[in-house]
């Protein structure tokens, strides 16, 4: 059976990898490493058990995109997300002084990537007809 993506499942694997982003990091104080830090000696288990599921969450994301683009398809990947701050920054747009803005195109530059290697697989399948090797029924 042929599996296709919607550009909601699209948008949908977006959220959930900018959700993992920036609730591990962001240049705000309400953040994972920001919450640690304060609060790991009076919340040490929680502390631990918190950053465990994001660390599943990183390795299920990371992994998958890894399976589906390969190291080359990241490098392209991420690639094409830092040409996107380039072109940002070369016509003026944003500006090299705005750290700020520049961590937040970061943050949700990295999340486009883990998202795009989430749905590379099937967009791949949708585009060309070809079924991956995980996708071929063994009955």
């Amino acid at each position: 059976m042929a599996k296709t993506i919607s550009a909601q499942g699209i948008s949908m694997r977006f959220v959930f990898a900018l959700l993992l982003v920036l609730f591990t990091w962001n240049p705000t104080r309400y953040n994972y490493i920001a919450w640690a830090l304060a609060q790991f000696s009076n919340q040490m288990p929680l502390v631990v058990f918190v950053g465990l599921v994001l660390l599943m969450g990183w390795i299920f994301y990371v992994g998958t995109a890894t399976r589906s683009l390969g190291a080359l398809g990241i490098v392209l990947t991420l690639g094409v997300a830092a040409t996107v701050l380039w072109i940002l920054f070369y016509y003026g747009i944003v500006s090299t002084h705005s750290t700020t803005l520049i961590t937040w195109l970061g943050l949700v530059l990295l999340s486009a990537v883990l998202a795009v290697g989430m749905s590379w697989s099937l967009l791949r399948q949708g585009w060309s007809g070809q079924a991956s090797v995980d996708d071929v029924d063994k009955h």
